[in-house]
């Protein structure tokens, strides 16, 4: 008897999806209603930059506790085993499309993406990479907003950030920002919504105050509010773009903003 082929269920429609071509093909996309499903940092990775052109920068970076927070270390460990990360971002050096760029992408797998003073650094570190070497820069954001298990040590990466990016453009450089289910919060707030050109996958989920707190105010809102098709709109983003056509995109635009 043949094995039987495993499948997953699209978290929008339901529709059941052999889960090899949902992942490898699809690139976790659901064909049938298009929602676009969590990745990984590094399937992001791989789907994004040129194969083999990576240089990953940062890696020993990691989170401590230092508010002591109930169950904070048993959850970095659980996450740092799931995603094989020891931190909430990827960063370093690569190539798209042949064009040299420093890129960092986060991973919802980690925290649900949030901010802490280790994200702060690794982005702060890329950004100022990428200013001394001249480079474009790429951030992936993806974020559930700042990490309430660091306080203010969380909040500060909100303004060391976004200082950092200013260093960037005053140097003449290019800065394209890719939004993605979900990117709350601080990011959203501070490095996410400074990019020259940002651009966002369909439907993804984007906004300072997360759904709950919006909800406390008792105030009806659109019933797409705070997704990318609203803020395209409202003027907040250039483009919605698939994510099959993401990398594309990237090297059309760094082509054109090539010197």
């Amino acid at each position: 008897m043949a094995a039987t082929m495993e499948s997953v269920s699209c978290r929008k429609c339901d529709a059941q999806l052999a889960k090899q071509e949902f992942i490898e093909k699809n690139h976790r996309v659901c064909p049938e209603c298009n929602h676009h499903h969590f990745m990984s940092a590094f399937e992001r990775l791989e789907l994004l930059v040129d194969d083999g052109s990576f240089e990953s920068h940062d890696d020993g970076l990691y989170s401590l506790d230092p508010l002591e927070f109930p169950d904070y270390v048993e959850k970095l460990e659980r996450d740092a085993a799931k995603t094989g990360l020891k931190s909430e971002l990827l960063a370093g050096i690569a190539k798209v499309g042949g064009h040299p760029v420093a890129i960092a992408i986060g991973d919802v797998g980690f925290i649900g993406g949030t901010c802490g003073s280790v994200m702060g650094e690794k982005v702060t570190r890329c950004i100022e990479r990428a200013t001394e070497q001249e480079l474009p820069l790429i951030i992936v954001s993806v974020s559930g907003g700042m990490r309430m298990q660091e306080g203010t040590l969380a909040l500060m990466q909100m303004a060391k950030t976004a200082a950092t990016c200013v260093k960037h453009s005053e140097a003449g450089l290019f800065f394209i920002s890719v939004l993605t289910d979900p990117t709350f919060g601080g990011a959203t707030a501070s490095f996410s919504s400074l990019g020259h050109v940002i651009v966002a996958e369909p439907g993804a989920r984007i906004g300072f105050a997360g759904p709950l707190a919006i909800a406390s105010i008792r105030e009806k809102l659109p019933d797409n509010f705070q997704t990318a098709e609203f803020l395209l709109e409202h003027g907040l983003l250039d483009r919605i773009v698939h994510r099959s056509e993401m990398r594309s995109l990237l090297i059309n635009l760094l082509e054109f903003s090539a010197p």
